[in-house]
């Protein structure tokens, strides 16, 4: 009798990278406490996750297309707003990263005096239209000469994964994993570009905040906005979720890898158990097709988890109640 080719037996690697995945994914951390005020059930399913989309980025791991299956979940309808980490900073107290370290980066865009004063830091190398500014922060979005008074429905940025998580357990709940995220964005469609179909402007219509024009020279702002908007400035998706895709990208819960998920349980995945950067969703105000195409569903970034900018907010999700489950 022929012997398995190599390729076709599993590896002892493989073999306890998904045990480790299973038990992860297992005892992975449930939030039950926080109000549901805002949040909609989401019914525990199948769905396919990922993409075979050719305009992807081979690099940031969106394929394969596989089949994931998900617990039940409540996930925030909008991320979270101004006036709502205002109300857990004044509850709580909470320094934000960008505070503590004195600066956060800012698109040079967005300054309202260009004579801002600029860190150290005032550039991103391969990305000059980022600039560290002195006192950025959720209060100073773009420094010192901003302040949020009149954005009081816009998400909250300038905040840092730990910024995020800290709320999210302040709140009772957590953040969303990103196959929660991702599940949640789809709208309850399968295998679309956006949370409402294949087609970004249907009929000429535009349902999120991304750049229109020649990124990062002009804006032309034909979707209504130049930087960041309300939460429900668009349309909601089938499941009732705003905002998913633009306007701000989004932390989940996952350490990042581009490959981790090919190997890992398709059962509540949760990511790899550590890593250098936390996952990122939905894409931003700044995406563009040009440079950043992944205002897509199933596109996918990262950064470190003491980072902030501009265009990085987040949503929370939370468990059912073990009697409910």
């Amino acid at each position: 009798m022929r012997k398995p080719t190599p390729c076709c037996v599993p590896s002892k690697q493989r073999a306890e990278l998904l045990t480790a995945s299973r038990n992860a994914s297992a005892t992975r951390q449930l939030a039950f406490n926080g109000s549901t005020e805002e949040m909609v059930l989401l019914p525990g399913r199948a769905f396919l996750m990922g993409t075979h989309f050719s305009g992807g980025f081979p690099a940031d791991g969106e394929g394969p297309v596989r089949k994931v299956t998900l617990d039940s979940f409540y996930i925030d309808i909008y991320p979270v707003r101004n006036r709502d980490f205002a109300r857990f900073v004044k509850e709580t107290r909470y320094v934000t990263e960008a505070e503590r370290f004195g600066w956060s980066f800012v698109f040079e865009g967005d300054l309202p005096d260009r004579g801002a004063s600029l860190t150290k830091h005032n550039m991103a190398q391969g990305a000059e239209w980022w600039k560290g500014v002195e006192r950025a922060d959720w209060r100073h979005p773009e420094g010192p000469q901003s302040n949020i008074d009149k954005r009081p429905d816009h998400p909250v940025v300038q905040v840092s994964w730990n910024d995020a998580a800290s709320y999210a357990s302040w709140a009772g709940k957590r953040l969303p994993t990103e196959a929660e995220w991702e599940y949640a964005a789809r709208g309850g469609l399968e295998q679309k570009l956006y949370p409402w179909g294949d087609e970004l402007t249907p009929g000429g219509v535009h349902l999120c905040n991304i750049w229109q024009g020649k990124f990062p020279m002009e804006n032309t702002s034909e979707d209504g906005f130049a930087g960041v908007a309300p939460v429900d400035a668009f349309p909601p998706n089938g499941l009732g979720m705003y905002s998913m895709t633009g306007n701000t990208w989004e932390w989940c819960a996952d350490w990042f890898d581009a490959t981790y998920h090919a190997l890992s349980t398709h059962e509540n995945p949760v990511g790899p158990s550590m890593g250098t950067t936390r996952v990122l969703k939905g894409g931003s105000y700044l995406c563009h097709i040009s440079y950043c195409n992944r205002y897509r569903v199933a596109a996918r970034s990262s950064n470190t988890p003491d980072s902030a900018a501009t265009n990085i907010g987040f949503r929370c999700a939370r468990d059912l109640a073990a009697s409910a489950r």
